[in-house]
């Protein structure tokens, strides 16, 4: 059995671009922009999972010692 590959960010994002551009033609039918748009929510709040998780990763330091630290701003 084939394992199913995760999109990734970039991909995720298109495909939502799109959905919105297909939605704001206001020429979907209802029941198809229904669905749509839950679509359109499940990957925005995807988009939004990978970009925290990002930021997270992005927030920390690491030091000589290996261990993780907080990246914080000296003024």
């Amino acid at each position: 059995m084939k394992e199913k590959k995760e999109k990734s960010f970039e991909e995720n994002l298109v495909e939502l671009e799109t959905i919105v551009k297909k939605l704001e033609t206001g020429e979907v039918p209802l029941d198809d922009a229904i669905e749509e748009f839950n679509k359109a929510m499940k990957l925005a709040k995807t988009c939004d999972e990978k970009l925290k998780k990002a930021e997270e990763t992005v927030t920390k330091l690491v030091k000589e010692n290996n261990e993780l630290v907080d990246f914080q701003v000296e003024e």
